[in-house]
């Protein structure tokens, strides 16, 4: 349990925060879902150059990037929640909400993401990590607070709409997130970039020039795609809720970076919004859950050490590297020792 345990979810955040005021710099007037669009296209498409320059300089590599067919409905349903739907609920809530609201409304994602994890799919909710994921959507809150300028509305039901897809796309995401975190990425960014563009352009969406083009799939790259499979691999390794809660400091990174290019005074509501996210992540961070519990027997593929939960024997011809990935099996064990809901900590409390 350590900040390093954290790292690959606050990278995340940083590359989606960035996202937002780097679109604004470089792409202009473009439309919302287009704009979408563009972004989940760059990432999908720079995530598949990433693949195939691993799959020239190893194509043993190739074996590994596969959805196994009763697993993929679960990566199906994250596309159409997360990569189709909620854009379009989001883009349609903007047309009748101003910025404050549809800012204040955002943070619901993280809570909503809690919540599915902890009511549906069971995951442990110690206090500290309630605790932590309270303190981290407050500041949020008070990130995007306009006095004055929250409303609730037809459009705000919509964007609220937006963040149950979104939050039903993380939960659905963990359980293909044992899989190759690049193909998983990447493969939502092409499938959702492919149909929000054809959405968009099917709208009358005007086609943005090339050097517009050009930066909205760049951007989309960083903050949709390298930032997603950084999401994956916290999922894998942190569960949903804890990973969700990290993510939700994006906006503060986004914050951060627009004044390094614009720059001006932080408010007071600034420095309150960043202590009370500085304070959820330390709750979490320190967080330590520790008690007897059994595995499951268990068969999976993931890049994995020889630890104390991997502990199988290789073929004759295994040249001892690590890590690595492989098909292994689990046999049931029971210990004790300090975890986090990961992908062989997946038992119930």
């Amino acid at each position: 349990m350590s900040l390093r345990s954290a790292s690959p979810a606050l990278a995340a955040a940083l590359l989606f925060g960035a996202s937002t005021p780097l679109a604004k710099l470089l792409v202009g007037d473009v439309s919302p879902l287009l704009l979408a669009g563009l972004l989940y296209l760059g990432s999908g498409l720079g995530l598949a150059g990433l693949l195939l320059l691993r799959l020239a300089r190893d194509p043993a590599t190739w074996a590994q990037l596969r959805i196994p067919r009763g697993e993929q409905p679960w990566l199906l349903g994250a596309i159409f929640f997360g990569g189709v739907l909620g854009p379009a609920l989001l883009m349609g809530g903007l047309t009748h909400t101003d910025g404050a609201t549809a800012s204040l409304l955002l943070n619901v994602e993280g809570v909503l993401t809690a919540v599915i994890a902890w009511g549906v799919f069971r995951e442990n909710a110690d206090r500290q990590v309630v605790l932590g994921m309270v303190a981290i959507v407050l500041g949020g809150l008070l990130l995007s607070w306009e006095p004055g300028g929250a409303t609730l509305s037809t459009g705000a039901l919509l964007i609220v709409g937006a963040c149950l897809c979104w939050a039903i796309d993380n939960n659905l995401t963990r359980q293909v997130s044992t899989h190759d975190a690049m193909l998983v990425a990447g493969l939502k960014g092409l499938l959702a970039g492919s149909c929000n563009t054809a959405l968009a352009l099917a709208g009358g969406a005007a086609l943005p020039s090339p050097l517009a083009a050009g930066g909205s799939l760049l951007v989309g790259f960083g903050g949709y795609g390298l930032s997603l499979v950084l999401f994956v691999v916290a999922l894998r390794t942190l569960g949903t809720a804890r990973t969700g809660a990290y993510f939700s400091v994006a906006p503060l990174f986004g914050v951060l970076i627009s004044l390094a290019l614009w720059p001006q005074r932080p408010s007071l509501l600034f420095w309150s919004a960043a202590a009370l996210m500085g304070l959820g992540v330390w709750l979490h961070v320190r967080e330590r859950h520790a008690h007897t519990h059994v595995h499951e027997a268990l068969d999976h593929s993931h890049r994995h050490v020889h630890d104390a939960h991997h502990q199988h024997s290789h073929a004759a011809d295994w040249d001892g590297s690590e890590p690595h990935t492989h098909p292994h099996h689990h046999a049931v064990m029971t210990h004790r020792h300090p975890h986090y809901p990961d992908i062989h900590h997946r038992h119930p409390h």
